[in-house]
C-alpha cells in the first residue's frame, strides 16, 4: 500500500540526518572506528556517495544504487513516478526530498517499498506547475550515504490560457505605455496562444490574467470596426451588412480554429512515440557519435538528456537537428571522450528512449587523421532507410489528421452554412446554393470588358462544374477559406466558400496588404497546426509551383458585381441591373466604400496525397514507382529525363482509382534517370537506380551448394560463376576465416569465375566453406562444405567396469572422438591375462561401446585392447586398465599402536581395529618391531599365531634401546594393509617429570598473536629429569579456564600463539613434557596485550621537499609518510606555531597531508610537522614560499654623472616590500647592434651604472623584475643619446712637475655573506680600485676558480662579479676575492651556506 509521506522540508530532513549522523558517530566511538568524511562516485552514473568511517568492516558496505530514478516530462495532470533501487549493508534508509519545496502533502506525494521488486516509489500526483523541482533520493546506513537527483518537468507543447493564469495569478498588473505598448499589442494580435508568456516576459508583464482580458476586448473592437468600413449595398438600397453579423461570424470562424488547434495538438501531444528508437554506439576517441530516432508525430524539437538528467543544447559539444518533415531528430556528439560514455535519452511527451554510448580507448592515440562517424548498432547492421519509414509515418499520420479535420468541419457544417448568408435591407435571404444561378448571369458578357476577374472566371468554369459533381462535400468542406483582407483605406470584405464549385487553375495573386487564412490537408504538421491557432501568413507558391491563393465562389460573386460597376459610367443608378443571355435573371449590383480591391479566384485543385519516392532496382528486375493524387478521376503523364513514357513492353502503366502506377517490366541500365509524374499542372519526381550487384549463375549454385567430400590427402576444388557489374572483389572463406595462397591452397579468379583448390586435404579443413563477391551496387555469398573421410580416431577410455565377479566381467567405453566422417560399423576386441605377453581375439561386436566377458578366472586380472571400425577402416587400438574378476577384499590398516608403559623389559601396546574389514570379520594381527636406525621390520608374534586382542606386550626388548612398531589385520581373503609406525619409545624405567621452564617472556606482539621465548629447564638426577616437548597454554583475564595452543608438545624453546583479538589482556603459561609427566607451569608475571609492540616514528619518504614555492592563488598540499606504532600524534606548525583555520590537515593511518586550497602571500613560511608517540617522536620542516609573478618596475630614469657612463635607476616594483628575494635585470639595446643585451642581473637595489656608452649611438635600457615564480614586464627607459661634438683638438701643455699616481689596490665595497638554496643561482660582487689596475683572482677554499667553468667571473670597471649558476652543496665554503698590482696586494672574502 501507499504510505503518505512524511514532513520532508528541508530542515526537517537536515534534523533526521543529523540524528543518524549522531548515532553513526556513537557507533565509532564505541567500536574504535575513525571517523571520516569522503566523498567517491558510485559506479551508477548521477550518484555521489559519502563514507562516514575509515574502515569498513568485512561484509559491510555503505549504500549505493543499483537502479536510480530517471528524469520525467509529462502533461499537466497526469502522475509521476520515481523509481529507486538500492544496496548496502547494514540495510539503507531510503527518503525523499525536492529542492525548491516539501513532499509533506499527503494528497500529492506518495511513497512505498515493493518487496516483491526491491522497488522505493516516489509517486506526485496530478502534475501541475507547482510539483516541477529538482527531487533528490537518500539512501543512508551507518557507514554512510548515496544521493541522486532526478527532474520533473512538463512538456511545453501546449499551453492554455488557464495556465498562465494559474502560474501568474499573483502577480502585479504592470502596465505599458508609449511606443512599447504599441509593440507590446502589435506582438500579442500577431502572436500565438503559446507565444504569449514569452511576450510578456519579454516586455516586463507579469499579470497575463489581465492582458488576456484586454486583448479579448481589443480584437473584438478590431472586429467591429472592421465590419464598420465593409458594407454591401444591394440594389437601390444603401443599407450595409450589420457589424452583429459579421462579428458573429468572425467569432464562429475563430471558434473553429481554436477547436481544430486543441485536437491537433492533443492529437500531437498524447499520441507522441517513437517508430525507430536510438541505438547503442561503441565510439573510439575522437570519433564522432551519431544517435537517430524517427517519432511517430512531427514535433520542432525533443529533449536530449544524458546520464546525468542534464538537457543538451546545441553548440560546440552537440549538434541537434531536425528533418524537413519534422520526424527524424539527430544528436551528435562530436570528438568523444571517455567522460562522454554512458547513457543518453531521447524525450518526446511523456515518452522516452534511451542508449549507452560506449567510448573505446583509442588503438592509434598518435594518428591525428579524421576519424569516422559512428552511428547507432541498429542503423549499421540492419541498415534501415530512415527517410523510407518517415516517409510512410508522415502519410499515416496526414490520414489522421485529416479525419480529426474531417470530424471537427462535419461537426460545425450547419452552423457555418447558416452564418454564411448575407440578409438583405428587405431580410430576403441570398443562400449559398444559388451562387450558380447569379454567376450565370455574366456567361454572355464579354470578357474583355468585364475584366481580369471574369476572364479568369470563364477559363476555370467547366473545370469547376466537373470538380463540383465528382468531389464529395467532405472534402469540399475541407478545403473551405476564410478570407481576410485590409486595403489601403482599412474597408474589409468578408467571403464564404461554396461547398460545390472549385477552382483549379494557377493563378497570380495582386492583392495587397492581405492575408490568407488556409485550412486544408496538411503538407508540414507544424505549418498546419500554428495556421490552426489564429496566425496569418502571407499568400505564396506551394511545392509545386502552384498559385496558393483559395477564394469562394461567393467571393467571386460579388467581385464580379464589383468589377462590373467599376466598367461603367460613374454616374449610373444605384437601379442599373444586368442580364445573361437568356434576361431571364436579373444581376444585382453592390457599392463598396473606399477603393475597390481585385479578387482573384484560385483552387487548390488536384494534390499528391502520397507523391514519388526514390527506387532502387536490380538489373533485369522489376521496379515500380506509384502515386497517389486527391480525385480519382484525374488522369496524368509519365515522364524519364523529360521525355514522355508511353505504355509498350518495358514500361507498364496502371491506374487504380487515386493510384498511378509505372511498373518497369525489366530494368536495364539505360532506365536509370529522374521519372516524374504531372496530372492537373502538378507534378511529383523521383530517381529510379538500376543497380547490377554480383549474382551466381543458378545452375552451378546448386552444384556448389551441395557438400563435397573427399578422402584424406586428396585435392578439393570448389568453383562458381557469376556477373555482376566490374570492378568484382571476390573472397573465400573457410569457417569465417578468410583464406590466401600459401602451399595449401590456391585461388585463381579470372573474368567470370572463381576457383579454390585445397591440396592435400586433412580432417582439420572439414567445415563451411563460402565465397563473397562484392561490387559498388552490393555483395553475394554462397556456401558450401567440405567432408574429408578418414579412419577414426581410438576410442575414448579410460573403460568403466559395470561389474565384476567371479564369472564375468562387464564394462564400457566411449566412441571415438572423430569418426572419420563416416559411421562406426563395428568394434573389434583383444584380451591379455596380466602376467602373458599373447593377446587373444574376441568376437566382433555391434555398435554398442560394450562388453561382457564370461570366459574368466576368479581373480585373475586382464586387460583389453579396442579398435573401431568403419568403412573407411579401423582405427589405432585403446588399451584399457587393469581388471579383475572377483575381487578378494583385504582389510585395511589399523591406527598405529600406542604405548602403554614401557620399562627395561616389557613395552606395551594397543590399537584400534580397521574402517575397512573386507567384507568379514577379522582373525588376528600380526605385529612387528624395528629399531631406531634400521630399515628391517620383525614379526613379533609367528604367522600362524595372530594376536587375538587388540593389545599386546613385547618382551623381547634390549634395555636403553628405541623401539617403533607396526600392526596388520587378517581376514579370510590374506593378511590386510599396516599401519603407520608409532611413535619412538625406549625400553626403560618410568622417568621423572622435568622442572619448570626459566626466562619466560614476551619478544613480539601484534594485534592477532604474540611470540614466547624461555629457557630449558635444568636436569637433576633423581629429582627431575630432561624435558622432552612443551605445551603453551592461555586464557583471556576475565575467564578462568586455560587454553592448549598447541596439541602435540614442542621442541623448540620458543612458539607463536596466534588468533588473538585486538587489544584484549592475556595470561600465558608454559609447561615442560617428558616420559614421566608434565612439569609444573611457568606463567608470565603479569598479562599481555595483543597489540604491537611501540616504534618510534620515522619518515619513509625520500621524495620530501624542504623547499617549495608556489603561486599565489594555487593550492599547496605537503604530503608527508611515515610509519610509527600505536598512531602518533601528528602536530602541523607554521614558524613554530599553530597552522591556521584556513589550512586544511587529513591524518590518515602512515601518512599526513597538509592543504591550503587558495594560498596567499602570508602562507608563506617554515611548516613543521611533529610525530610523538610512547617510542619516540621526529619532526620535519619544510620552508613554503607564496609569491607571485612580479609586477614591473616603476619609471626608469636616465643619468650620466661620469662621461661614457649612464646612471640607470628606477623605481622598485611593487612587490618588493613583499618579497625579499625579488630582484632585477637590466638589458641594452644599442642602436648599432640591433639587439638586446644583458648588462646586469640579480641587482637588490635600484641602481645601475652602464659602462663604455659611445657618443653619437642611441642607448634604450629595460629593467625587469625577477622572483622565484618568473620575470615580469619590462619597464623602459627613455632613449639615451648624446651628440658627437667634433671640437678642435688643442693640447695646451703645461710645465709642471711629474706625480707619482700609483697605489696599492683596496676594496671600497666589501663581499657580503650569502645564503642559496639547493639548486638556485648565487651572485656575488665586490669593488676594487688601485693604480695600475689590480689583477684579480677568486678562491674557494684557498683553490682558485678562475678557470672553472661553473663559475661566471667578470671584472668591470672594478665592479668584480662571480655567478654560480647551480648551487650545491659543494659549493659550500669560504670565497676570498684578491687584488694584485705592481704597488701591492688587498683581499676580501665571504661564506655561502647552502639550504636543501
Amino acid at each position: 500500500m501507499w504510505n503518505r509521506s512524511r514532513s520532508t522540508i528541508p530542515s526537517t530532513n537536515r534534523h533526521c540526518f543529523s540524528l543518524v549522523h549522531q548515532y553513526i558517530q556513537h557507533f565509532n566511538e564505541v567500536s574504535g572506528n575513525k571517523t571520516a568524511t569522503i566523498r567517491r562516485r558510485s559506479i551508477t552514473p548521477g550518484v555521489v556517495i559519502t563514507q562516514y568511517v575509515i574502515n569498513i568492516p568485512e561484509g559491510k558496505s555503505t549504500p549505493d544504487f543499483r537502479c536510480r530514478p530517471m528524469p520525467m516530462t509529462i502533461q499537466e495532470g497526469k502522475s509521476a513516478i520515481f523509481k529507486a533501487v538500492v544496496k548496502g549493508d547494514p540495510k539503507p534508509e531510503v527518503s525523499w526530498t525536492r529542492a525548491k519545496g516539501n513532499i509533506s502533502d499527503s494528497q500529492r506525494f506518495l511513497s512505498k517499498y515493493d518487496e516483491s521488486t526491491g522497488e522505493h516509489i516516489l509517486k506526485v500526483c496530478q502534475v501541475s506547475a507547482d510539483e516541477v523541482d529538482i527531487y533528490k533520493c537518500y539512501a543512508v546506513n551507518e557507514y554512510g550515504k548515496a544521493v541522486c537527483t532526478a527532474s520533473l518537468s512538463l512538456t511545453g507543447a501546449i499551453t492554455y490560457e488557464s495556465d498562465f493564469r494559474k502560474l501568474l495569478r499573483k502577480s502585479k498588473v504592470e502596465k505599458v505605455d508609449g511606443e512599447t505598448d504599441e509593440r507590446f499589442w502589435e506582438a500579442m494580435l500577431k502572436a500565438d496562444r503559446t507565444d504569449y508568456e514569452r511576450i510578456c516576459a519579454e516586455f516586463g508583464v507579469r499579470d497575463l490574467n489581465l492582458i488576456l482580458k484586454q486583448l479579448k476586448e481589443k480584437k473584438r473592437e478590431i472586429a467591429l470596426n472592421k465590419t464598420k468600413n465593409s458594407v454591401i449595398q444591394p440594389e437601390g438600397e444603401n443599407e450595409s451588412i450589420s457589424s452583429k453579423d459579421l462579428s458573429e461570424k468572425d467569432i464562429r470562424s475563430s471558434q473553429l480554429d481554436a477547436e481544430v488547434n486543441l485536437l491537433l495538438n492533443e492529437f500531437k501531444f498524447s499520441n507522441v512515440d517513437f517508430v525507430v528508437k536510438i541505438q547503442e554506439i561503441k565510439a573510439q576517441e575522437r570519433e564522432d557519435a551519431l544517435f537517430e530516432c524517427v517519432l511517430t508525430h512531427p514535433l520542432t524539437r525533443i529533449k536530449w538528456m544524458d546520464w546525468k538528467g542534464t538537457i543538451l543544447e546545441d553548440g560546440d559539444k552537440y549538434n541537434i537537428s531536425v528533418s524537413d518533415h519534422k520526424l527524424i531528430h539527430r544528436l551528435l556528439i562530436k570528438d568523444c571522450k571517455q567522460e562522454n560514455k554512458g547513457i543518453y535519452s531521447a524525450v518526446a511527451g511523456t515518452k522516452s528512449c534511451s542508449a549507452w554510448l560506449v567510448v573505446e580507448a583509442d588503438s592509434d592515440p598518435t594518428s591525428t587523421d579524421q576519424k569516422k562517424l559512428r552511428k547507432g548498432a541498429m542503423a549499421q547492421s540492419e541498415q534501415i532507410d530512415l527517410e523510407k519509414v518517415a516517409r510512410e509515418q508522415k502519410i499515416k499520420y496526414q490520414e489522421e489528421i485529416m479525419k480529426i479535420l474531417s470530424a471537427v468541419k462535419a461537426k460545425n457544417e450547419v452552423g457555418q452554412l447558416r452564418k454564411l448568408k448575407i440578409l438583405t435591407a428587405n431580410d430576403k435571404l441570398m443562400a449559398i446554393d444559388e451562387s450558380e444561378e447569379n454567376l450565370d448571369a455574366f456567361k454572355d458578357l464579354d470578357p474583355e470588358k468585364a475584366g481580369p476577374t471574369l476572364k479568369a472566371r470563364h477559363s476555370q468554369k467547366d473545370d469547376a462544374e466537373n470538380s463540383k459533381k465528382t468531389e464529395p462535400r467532405s472534402a469540399q468542406m475541407e478545403a473551405s477559406i476564410v478570407t481576410r483582407s485590409n486595403n489601403a483605406s482599412g474597408a474589409v470584405e468578408v467571403s464564404d466558400c461554396d461547398d460545390n464549385e472549385m477552382s483549379t487553375g494557377s493563378v497570380k495573386h495582386r492583392r495587397q496588404n492581405q492575408r490568407t487564412h488556409h485550412l486544408s490537408a496538411p503538407q508540414d504538421v507544424n505549418e498546419q497546426a500554428s495556421d490552426c491557432e489564429g496566425g496569418y501568413r502571407d499568400d505564396g507558391d506551394d511545392s509545386t509551383g502552384q498559385a496558393h491563393h483559395p477564394t469562394c465562389l461567393k467571393q467571386s460573386q460579388l467581385q464580379l458585381n464589383g468589377t462590373l460597376n467599376k466598367g461603367k459610367s460613374k454616374d449610373h443608378s444605384e437601379g442599373d441591373e444586368a442580364q445573361h443571355a437568356t434576361g431571364s435573371a436579373p444581376h444585382h449590383r453592390r457599392k463598396r466604400q473606399g477603393p475597390l480591391i481585385e479578387e482573384m479566384v484560385t483552387d487548390p485543385g488536384i494534390q499528391f496525397i502520397c507523391g514519388l519516392s526514390d527506387v532502387s532496382a536490380i538489373i533485369d528486375t522489376s521496379a515500380e514507382l506509384t502515386c497517389k493524387l486527391s480525385s480519382e478521376d484525374c488522369s496524368g503523364v509519365w515522364f524519364r529525363d523529360g521525355r514522355q513514357i508511353i505504355h509498350d513492353d518495358n514500361f507498364n502503366i496502371t491506374k487504380d482509382g487515386a493510384i498511378h502506377k509505372l511498373v518497369i517490366i525489366k530494368c536495364k541500365e539505360e532506365h536509370t534517370g529522374k521519372y516524374r509524374f504531372e496530372a492537373d499542372g502538378r507534378k511529383t519526381e523521383a530517381m529510379v537506380f538500376v543497380q547490377d550487384p554480383p549474382r551466381f549463375d543458378p545452375e552451378y549454385l546448386t552444384s556448389f551448394t551441395e557438400p563435397l567430400t573427399v578422402k584424406v590427402g586428396h585435392n578439393a576444388i570448389f568453383r562458381l560463376h557469376f556477373v555482376g557489374h566490374k570492378p568484382i572483389k571476390i573472397q573465400w572463406y573457410r569457417e569465417g576465416e578468410q583464406l590466401q595462397d600459401n602451399n595449401n591452397m590456391k585461388i585463381e579468379t579470372s573474368a567470370g569465375h572463381s576457383r579454390l583448390l585445397l591440396m592435400r586435404c586433412q580432417r582439420k579443413d572439414i567445415g563451411e566453406i563460402k565465397i563473397k563477391l562484392k561490387n559498388e551496387h552490393g555483395f553475394a555469398e554462397a556456401i558450401s562444405h567440405l567432408i574429408v573421410l578418414d579412419k577414426p580416431t581410438p576410442p575414448l577410455g579410460p573403460a568403466e567396469v559395470i561389474n565384476s565377479c567371479a564369472t564375468c566381467i562387464d564394462f564400457k567405453w566411449r566412441p571415438p572422438k572423430d569418426d572419420g566422417g563416416s559411421l562406426v560399423i563395428k568394434y573389434m576386441l583383444e584380451r591379455q591375462q596380466v602376467g602373458r605377453n599373447t593377446w587373444k581375439k574376441l568376437k566382433e561386436l555391434p555398435v554398442v561401446p560394450s562388453y561382457r566377458d564370461t570366459d574368466v578366472d576368479h581373480g585373475r586380472k586382464y586387460c583389453y585392447r579396442i579398435r573401431a571400425v568403419t568403412a573407411e577402416g579401423q582405427s589405432e587400438p585403446m588399451e584399457t586398465d587393469e581388471m579383475q574378476a572377483g575381487t578378494l577384499a583385504f582389510p585395511g590398516p589399523p591406527t598405529p599402536p600406542k604405548v602403554i608403559n614401557a620399562s627395561d623389559t616389557c613395552i606395551s601396546l594397543c590399537w584400534a581395529p580397521p574402517s575397512n574389514t573386507g567384507g568379514s570379520r577379522i582373525l588376528g594381527y600380526i605385529l612387528e618391531k624395528r629399531k631406531k636406525g634400521s630399515n628391517l621390520w620383525s614379526v613379533v608374534n609367528a604367522m600362524d599365531e595372530p594376536i587375538k586382542e587388540k593389545s599386546y606386550g613385547v618382551k623381547d626388548v634390549v634395555a636403553g634401546m628405541e623401539y617403533e612398531f607396526r600392526v596388520t589385520a587378517i581376514n579370510v581373503s590374506g593378511i590386510g594393509e599396516f599401519s603407520n609406525p608409532s611413535e619412538f619409545v625406549v625400553a626403560r624405567d618410568p622417568k621423572k617429570p622435568p622442572g619448570k621452564v626459566t626466562g619466560l617472556k614476551v619478544t613480539e606482539t601484534s594485534y592477532s598473536h604474540l611470540v614466547l621465548t624461555w629457557t630449558k629447564p635444568e636436569e637433576k638426577p633423581d629429582l627431575q629429569d630432561e624435558a622432552k616437548g612443551y605445551l603453551v597454554e592461555i586464557r583471556q583475564s576475565n575467564c578462568i579456564e586455560w587454553t592448549r595452543c598447541n596439541s602435540a608438545p614442542i621442541i623448540t624453546t620458543s612458539f607463536s600463539v596466534k588468533g588473538l583479538k585486538s587489544m584484549n589482556m592475556y595470561w600465558v603459561r608454559v609447561i615442560a613434557i617428558n616420559d614421566g609427566g608434565e612439569s609444573e607451569p611457568k606463567e608470565l608475571t603479569s598479562y599481555v596485550v595483543a597489540m604491537p609492540s611501540p616504534v618510534r616514528p620515522t619518515f619513509t619518504s625520500h621524495k620530501m621537499k624542504s623547499f617549495i614555492v608556489v603561486k599565489a592563488e594555487h593550492s599547496v598540499r605537503i604530503q608527508i609518510n611515515f610509519e610509527a606504532l600505536p598512531q602518533p600524534d601528528i602536530i602541523w606548525l607554521k614558524d613554530n606555531s599553530p597552522v591556521s583555520k584556513r589550512v586544511t590537515i587529513s591524518n590518515s593511518e602512515g601518512s599526513s597531508q597538509l592543504l591550503i586550497p587558495c594560498s596567499e602571500r602570508s602562507d608563506s613560511g617554515i611548516y613543521s610537522i611533529l610525530l610523538k608517540n610512547v617510542a619516540g617522536q621526529e619532526t620535519f620542516s619544510t620552508e613554503v614560499r607564496v609569491t607571485d609573478d612580479p609586477k614591473p618596475p616603476g619609471p626608469v630614469e636616465l643619468e650620466e654623472n661620469v662621461p661614457g657612463t649612464v646612471t640607470v635607476t628606477w623605481e622598485p616594483s611593487p612587490d618588493e616590500k613583499r618579497d625579499d628575494r625579488l630582484h632585477y635585470l637590466v638589458s641594452k639595446l644599442d642602436s648599432t647592434k640591433q639587439t638586446w643585451t644583458t648588462v646586469a642581473d640579480r641587482l637588490f637595489n635600484n641602481k645601475f651604472t652602464a659602462c663604455n656608452i659611445m657618443h653619437g649611438r642611441e642607448y634604450h635600457f629595460r629593467v625587469y623584475a625577477k622572483n622565484d615564480m618568473g620575470i615580469s614586464a619590462p619597464s623602459e627607459s627613455p632613449t639615451w643619446w648624446t651628440e658627437k661634438k667634433k671640437e678642435k683638438f688643442i693640447v695646451n701643455v703645461k710645465t709642471r712637475e711629474d706625480c707619482d699616481l700609483r697605489c696599492a689596490p683596496t676594496f671600497i665595497v666589501p663581499l657580503k655573506l650569502h645564503t642559496a638554496p639547493k639548486g638556485y643561482e648565487c651572485y656575488m660582487s665586490c669593488a676594487v680600485q688601485g693604480n695600475p689596475k689590480p689583477r684579480v683572482t677568486w678562491y674557494r677554499n684557498n683553490i682558485s676558480v678562475n678557470t672553472n667553468s661553473n663559475y661566471y667571473i667578470s671584472n668591470t670597471c672594478g665592479v668584480c662579479t662571480m655567478l654560480i649558476l647551480c648551487v650545491g652543496p659543494k659549493d659550500t665554503g669560504e670565497y676570498v676575492v684578491r687584488a694584485e698590482n705592481g704597488v701591492g696586494r688587498a683581499e676580501c672574502s665571504t661564506v655561502l651556506s647552502v639550504i636543501d
